[in-house]
């Protein structure tokens, strides 16, 4: 099976090419193209991880272009990497895609939002199985287009489509870095296939800063696709779209490829220690800073949102510390599984109370209690709560950091953990607990249908077993023989019991109704509140260089309307005036010629004037 590997995202583009033609004339009908397809791409996929996990192994390429004295192949390839991540997207995809048929019902353009979600869980899947840079890139820009026309689903409100523009545009700062990295390479290697790179790059023996660069160069495509800092801006405005276009861009798909990117091409990063370091620092301060903004958040998905962004933080803090792509890629996997729990649990209560302001819920739990369980275990999951899957895959994280030179990027993690609980907490008790804060919503609060609830229960086995049951098999199937660094009990400890303390800080200041001491509390360091739900003030960084930029570009727009431009019309005008100038001596006029020859004597007059004086 694992030869037909190529099947399963074909599922997926089978299915979108049926809804362009078909999809209008089935109308809802039509949904079930992708909910089938992508059944039949688990089934798959599962069955390939299975055979993987065995030892079964395959590489198909062909030949595919020819540019000058060199063949470019173009095929696939299953390893233990790919086999796992393949079966993870089509799983959660899977669900997201059954949730989406109650979240979407009804909707206008209900065709047109699966036609899209199953290219992009296309593009997601050829990426994962691509054995070649160029394959990869391809996939990695039809997922960047549909996550742009996913996010403006409801385009008619002009906000989501400036947050779907947002969102392309930022992406494709660090796609440009990508691009640049990936010919680079070509340039040294004269290949794409990712299994010939490293050595190719080894045997070139390049200059330290050299291969620095060009795992940067890399890397700058999961700093803007995986939101890393600074370029995390645009993925809280992409909760625009839609709830399920949330979870599937936040579990399984965009986010996702730019770390399995960066553990796909693992080994050129090895050859560049320096780059690893950067990496890690990157991810420690962006898991620390998108944590601490997703404390002062009142909107439930932008919660979540900032939430990714932070735990996309601790995957790149593994790749940078670990010495492996291993503690990384479980981290991924399992954040997957309880991150799509989390928002399509949280489309849930929206599709239920109609708000996302967690001020106006409360007391939810006795009106939606599959939502609340569900939710809550994923949330235990996110804040590292053991035995909850979610421990098990930052723990190794954290104690790599520990273990590594640079304490800074532990402390970072352990505070960022810390920070996690906090808010999860707070989120839980502010939208299940308490009082109801706004009668209305509360009383039209109800449970969602069994097609919303069904996928929740689903995914909360893997959010809440996963780790408990795999962490140590998963190491062994994506590196045998690694032995992960540990930071000693001092680190473990701290890591659990970091957590456990924000459980209870959370629990302190939002159990109970203590509205006054938080009010009180927010007054007391209002500077620190402003910041940071000023979101560290990114926003305001990038709009300002957007308008230098803008500034920029008019110059050197006005530099080449005027300068550039002038001085070609101006000699053209020129020619023009000499032309009819000189149009006169072609008439036959006598006068004209005379007139011509005794300005023409007078001129060399003074010329020999000028030269004898």
């Amino acid at each position: 099976m694992v030869g037909y590997a190529w099947i399963v995202p074909a599922l997926p583009l089978a299915a979108y090419i049926l809804h362009v033609f078909v999809g209008r004339r089935l109308k809802e009908r039509a949904a079930y193209f992708g909910v089938v397809a992508m059944g039949l791409a688990s089934v798959l996929g599962v069955t390939i991880l299975v055979q993987a996990a065995g030892g079964a192994s395959a590489h198909v390429s062909v030949p595919w272009l020819q540019i000058g004295r060199y063949s470019v192949p173009m095929g696939f390839t299953v390893d233990p990497l790919s086999a796992v991540t393949m079966a993870m997207v089509t799983v959660v995809s899977w669900m997201i895609e059954i949730y989406s048929l109650g979240y979407m019902h009804n909707d206008p353009d209900f065709n047109r939002f699966f036609a899209n979600v199953n290219l992009f869980v296309a593009g997601m899947l050829t990426a994962v199985i691509a054995d070649n840079f160029l394959l990869f890139f391809m996939a990695w820009e039809i997922m960047g287009l549909c996550s742009y026309l996913l996010i403006c689903h409801w385009y008619r409100d002009s906000s989501n489509a400036r947050a779907a523009t947002k969102a392309f545009l930022v992406t494709r700062i660090g796609d440009v870095g990508l691009l640049a990295g990936i010919w680079w390479i070509f340039s040294i290697t004269h290949s794409f296939q990712f299994s010939q790179l490293a050595p190719a790059l080894h045997a070139a023996a390049l200059a330290p800063a050299a291969l620095t660069a060009i795992a940067l160069l890399v890397f700058l495509g999961p700093v803007g696709k995986s939101a890393q800092i600074p370029l995390q801006i645009w993925l809280p405005d992409a909760m625009a779209g839609p709830t399920p276009i949330s979870a599937l861009i936040h579990a399984a798909t965009m986010v996702a490829v730019g770390v399995y990117l960066v553990a796909r091409t693992y080994p050129i990063f090895q050859l560049a220690p320096g780059a690893l370091v950067w990496i890690g620092y990157i991810g420690a301060i962006t898991a620390f800073m998108a944590a601490s903004i997703a404390c002062v958040q009142t909107d439930i998905k932008k919660v979540l949102a900032y939430s990714t962004i932070s735990q996309l933080g601790y995957m790149m803090l593994g790749m940078g510390v670990a010495g492996s792509m291993v503690a990384g890629m479980f981290h991924l996997i399992s954040h997957a599984f309880f991150k799509g729990l989390l928002f399509l649990a949280a489309g849930s209560i929206i599709h239920a109370v109609e708000t996302q302001e967690m001020h106006r819920m409360g007391g939810l739990f006795r009106k939606m209690k599959a939502t609340s369980i569900t939710f809550i275990i994923g949330a235990l999951a996110l804040a590292g709560i053991p035995p909850f899957s979610g421990y098990f895959s930052k723990d190794p994280i954290l104690s790599a950091a520990a273990a590594s030179p640079y304490p800074l990027m532990f402390w970072l993690g352990v505070l960022g953990a810390f920070l996690t609980a906090y808010y999860m907490t707070r989120a839980c008790l502010l939208t299940f607990f308490g009082k109801p804060r706004d009668q209305h919503v509360y009383e039209h609060a109800h449970e969602s249908p069994a097609v919303m609830t069904v996928p929740l229960w689903v995914l909360a086995v893997p959010a809440a077993l996963l780790g408990l049951f795999a962490a140590g098999a998963f190491r062994s199937f994506l590196a045998p023989g690694y032995v992960p660094p540990s930071g000693g009990p001092a680190a473990s400890a701290l890591t659990l019991a970091l957590p456990l303390l924000g459980v209870l800080v959370g629990a302190l200041i939002y159990g109970g109704g203590r509205t006054a001491f938080r009010v009180a509390a927010i007054r007391a360091l209002r500077p620190l509140y402003v910041f940071l739900k000023q979101k560290w003030y990114f926003d305001q960084l990038g709009l300002a260089l957007m308008y230098i930029a803008l500034g920029v570009a008019w110059i050197v727009a006005a530099f080449d309307r005027y300068v550039v431009d002038g001085i070609v019309n101006g000699l053209g005008a020129l020619a023009g005036l000499l032309g009819r100038a000189t149009r006169t001596l072609a008439d036959g006029s006598a006068q004209a010629y005379m007139l011509t020859l005794l300005l023409a004597v007078a001129v060399g007059l003074i010329a020999l004037q000028l030269i004898g004086g």
